[in-house]
């Protein structure tokens, strides 16, 4: 009989193709996901055209499914604790895929406004389900990136939803749109059958043969044995308070993330839910308007690649900082008037340093906590953020409802850009103090 420690077994393991397979299907998950939280941006213009909604209400509808998604990422990340990951991702894909077909017969913004809170339950369960099991399974020396690769389905979720949208709009109307959710929701038998189940949960509920099988895809030299032992380390602080984020010189930092996650994710949803709106009152055609979402996908799936590379070779402070920099520099410069392939450049920037930016944000977030209060230190970040997510849209409604220029509309989005800039200098200079404190503190107990 031998202890097998199930994370020693999965930190070393080499990369397979049973990881490569978990990376695909959980990015195919945030592909879905990512269609549809930006298809909003892309029907707007139509919407409000269609129903007369002002840019308030229009924003304020756009507010709908992201209220959902806070209220999603807490129910089903406990609910997937007792049941399982797998069972908690495969409804949360059935409800947010099932409202979004049903938001294709809406009538006016009352019904579209409730199937959105629906389907934003479902997709603020899944990404954080999805994130947690490819966390799990990949090694520790490919971690970071493997989860950046996987991350970047959420950006080719949001191309997905621009490119249909350039096609089916002119063509079938903005209800086409939403019935295309039906092909997805095909593929949950799949999903069902090709995605593992957390091999912690399995352990928690004394399945170890199922454990030990996977166990044995994760790493095929370890040769598990019937009667081999899978012990965990508990990881997982037990009543954990939120005051346990600001001790031990925590305070600043914990602060700071809080500001950077608020102001990063408002910039996100503000644009992709206002940058067609304002490209076509700027002058250019739907399609082109809907393009320009395309190439802020685009460098969003750029920007989390590369952020994650630059971050795990520098420091991952520093890289922020200067994404942040970048993001309020390129969204100020989209309202003067540049020739396309410079307005295309600083699109592509702009989703480089916002959505990629999330990504290194999560990672700061993990390296910030240690391991007892990692959990509550990732949740709080991620809640305040989801915050500055339901503002987004609302702010830019509001923009658009005092007929303010062009200019001054993206000048007004990347004021969080700058906000969120200073805030990591804040951290990074609490960091560089605290380190400066404990050093000695170290090198007299060794």
């Amino acid at each position: 009989m031998r202890k097998i420690d199930v994370h020693e077994v999965i930190d070393n393991a080499r990369f397979s193709r049973f990881h490569w397979m978990v990376m695909c299907w959980c990015a195919l998950l945030l592909i879905f996901d990512g269609y549809d939280l930006f298809i909003y941006g892309v029907v707007l213009p139509v919407l409000m055209k269609e129903w007369g909604m002002t840019p308030l209400q229009a924003g304020a509808l756009g507010s709908y499914a992201l209220f959902g998604m806070m209220f999603g990422a807490l129910a089903f990340g406990s609910l997937a604790d007792k049941i399982g990951r797998k069972k908690g991702i495969a409804i949360c894909f059935a409800l947010f895929s099932g409202a979004t077909i049903i938001n294709g017969f809406a009538s006016n913004p009352t019904e579209f406004g409730i199937c959105r809170f629906l389907a934003g339950l479902g997709c603020g369960g899944l990404m954080p389900n999805a994130v947690a099991l490819m966390n799990e399974y990949a090694p520790k020396k490919l971690r970071s990136t493997l989860v950046a690769i996987m991350f970047s389905g959420y950006s080719l979720g949001g191309m997905l939803s621009a490119g249909v949208g350039i096609y089916m709009l002119p063509r079938f109307g903005w209800e086409a749109m939403f019935f295309a959710a039906a092909v997805p929701l095909l593929l949950l038998p799949l999903i069902l059958y090709f995605l593992p189940e957390s091999v912690g949960f399995l352990v928690r509920q004394g399945r170890s043969a199922q454990a030990r099988a996977i166990l044995n895809r994760v790493d095929d030299s370890r040769a598990l044995q019937a009667d081999d032992v899978l012990e965990m380390s508990e990881t997982k602080g037990k009543g954990v308070a939120v005051l346990e984020l600001f001790r031990d010189g925590r305070a600043v930092r914990t602060l700071s993330i809080w500001v950077a996650f608020f102001c990063c994710l408002l910039m996100v949803y503000a644009l992709s839910s206002w940058l067609p709106k304002l490209m076509a009152n700027a002058g250019y055609s739907l399609g082109s308007s809907l393009s320009f979402l395309l190439a802020l996908n685009f460098g969003g799936m750029f920007g989390a690649i590369f952020g994650g590379w630059l971050g795990d070779r520098f420091n991952l402070i520093k890289v922020m900082v200067g994404f942040f920099v970048a993001a309020a520099a390129s969204i100020s410069l989209l309202g003067v008037n540049s020739p396309m392939p410079v307005l295309y450049l600083l699109i592509f920037v702009a989703g480089a340093t916002t959505i990629g930016t999330q990504i290194l944000l999560y990672a700061g977030a993990a390296q910030l906590y240690g391991l007892s209060i990692r959990s509550t230190g990732l949740g709080w970040a991620s809640g305040i953020g989801r915050n500055g997510a339901i503002v987004g849209p609302l702010l830019g409604g509001a923009l658009m409802g005092i007929n303010l220029p062009l200019q001054l509309n993206f000048m007004a989005f990347a004021v969080p850009g700058v906000a969120a800039a200073l805030a990591m200098l804040v951290y990074s200079l609490n960091e560089r103090r605290s380190q400066a404190v404990t050093a000695p503190l170290m090198a007299a107990k060794a």
